[in-house]
C-alpha cells in the first residue's frame, strides 16, 4: 500500500490544544468495523457499549517530564534534550536539538546546575547517549526541571502536568502519553467493573517514534521504533479467560493493541512476558487477540492511522474521519475518542 492512501485533509483548528475540563466529556464516535456504520455519543457513556465478560486492557505507563531545556557549558548555546529511555547507570538515549551543538564530549547544564550532562556517543537517527551528573535522586531532579514532552502540534502550554497522565498511570518510563486512556476517570472504571467487565493492566513505555513520520512511499518498507513492554501473569490470565469464555478483548489505545498482538500466540491467546516490540500493524494484518479498540483520532499518513485501518478497513476509517471533520470532532492527543467494535 502507498503512503498517500492514508492521507486526509484536516483543518488546523480541529487539533485540540488542551484537554477538556472533564475527562469523561469528550465526544465518542462508534464505528462498526464490519459494516462501517457510524454513530455518536459522549465518552461517559462508554459502559453502554461494553458487555459483561469483555476484558478492557489498559496501558498503565506513566509519562516522565522528559523535555529538558539547558545550555552548553562555555558558550551558553541553548539546547533541548528529550529523554527516550535509560541505557545504563545515569545514561540515557536522548533526542537533541540542535544536534550540531551536541558532539561527543560536549557538556550541558540544566537549571542552575542541579543537572549536568556529557555526550558519550552518537547513535541511530542522530540520537545521543548522554551521561547525567546530579546530587540526590534523578527522578526528583527531573520532576523539578523537566517539562512534559507534548507533541509538536500542541502549541499551548499545559497548566496541569497530570492532565497528560491517565488516572491509572503507575510505571514511569514514557516519553508520550497513551492518549486513548486520558478519557477515563476512576468513577468510570468502577462503573465498568460493576457491569462485569474485567480490567487488565499492561505496560508499554511509549517512545517519541510514535510521532515519527513515515517517509517511504511503500509503507511496508517503514521501520518501526522499538518500545519496551511488560505483560504480567495476572493480566495474561484475565485476557486468556476472557478469550475462553467468548468475551471481547477491548484494547484501550494503539499501545495496548500493539503489546497484545506482540505477545499473542498463533492459536489466539497471550503469554506473559516482557521485552521490546517493533511490531508494525497495517492493512492486511490478521489480528490474533484484539477484538475492539478505544482510540483517538490520528495524524494523516501515520502508523497509528494504518493500525486502525487494519482493524476496521481503510475506507471505513477514512469515511469515519471525514464525518468527524464535518461534525467538528477534536483531533489528536487531547481530542475526542472512537470505539471500533
Amino acid at each position: 500500500m502507498k503512503l498517500k492512501d492514508f492521507y486526509y485533509d484536516l483543518p488546523q483548528e480541529y487539533i485540540a490544544q488542551e484537554p477538556l475540563p472533564d475527562r469523561e466529556m469528550s465526544r465518542l464516535m462508534l464505528l462498526n468495523k464490519k459494516t462501517g456504520e457510524v454513530s455518536h455519543d459522549i465518552f461517559k457513556n462508554i459502559c453502554k457499549y461494553l458487555q459483561p465478560g469483555d476484558c478492557l486492557v489498559l496501558n498503565d505507563t506513566r509519562v516522565i517530564p522528559a523535555r529538558l531545556l539547558g545550555a552548553k557549558e562555555g558558550t551558553g548555546g541553548k539546547i533541548e534534550f528529550v529523554l527516550l529511555h535509560q541505557v545504563g547507570k545515569d545514561e540515557w538515549e536522548v533526542i537533541v536539538k540542535p544536534g550540531r551543538r551536541a558532539k561527543v564530549g560536549a557538556r550541558f547544564v540544566f537549571g542552575r546546575g542541579e543537572l549536568r550532562a556529557e555526550v558519550k556517543k552518537i547513535v541511530n537517527d542522530g540520537n545521543r547517549i548522554v551521561k547525567f551528573e546530579y546530587e540526590g535522586i534523578f527522578e526528583q531532579v527531573l520532576d523539578q526541571l523537566g517539562e512534559m514532552p507534548l507533541p509538536h502540534y500542541i502549541t499551548k502550554q499545559l497548566k496541569d502536568k497530570e492532565r497528560y497522565q491517565t488516572v491509572y498511570s503507575v510505571h514511569k518510563g514514557s516519553a508520550a502519553a497513551p492518549t486513548a486512556g486520558l478519557h477515563f476517570t476512576k468513577r468510570l472504571l468502577e462503573e465498568i467493573k460493576g457491569k462485569g467487565v474485567d480490567i487488565a493492566f499492561i505496560t508499554l513505555h511509549v517512545g517519541l517514534g510514535t510521532f515519527r513520520p513515515v517517509k517511504v512511499e511503500n509503507i511496508s518498507e517503514h521501520k518501526m521504533h522499538s518500545e519496551f513492554y511488560v505483560l504480567g501473569d495476572e493480566a495474561a490470565a484475565k485476557i486468556n479467560n476472557c478469550i475462553k469464555r467468548g468475551g471481547r478483548v477491548v484494547a484501550v489505545g494503539t499501545t495496548s493493541c500493539r503489546t497484545l498482538e506482540t505477545v499473542a500466540t498463533e492459536d489466539g491467546f497471550v503469554v506473559p512476558k516482557s521485552g521490546w516490540t517493533d511490531i508494525f500493524i497495517y492493512p492486511g494484518y490478521n489480528f490474533k487477540v484484539v477484538d475492539a479498540l478505544i482510540t483517538n483520532f490520528h495524524l494523516p499518513e501515520s502508523t497509528l492511522l494504518m493500525l486502525v485501518s487494519a482493524l476496521a478497513g481503510r475506507e471505513n476509517i477514512l469515511n469515519a474521519y471525514n464525518i468527524a471533520i464535518k461534525e467538528k470532532y477534536r483531533f489528536f492527543s487531547f481530542g475526542d475518542a472512537m470505539f471500533i467494535y
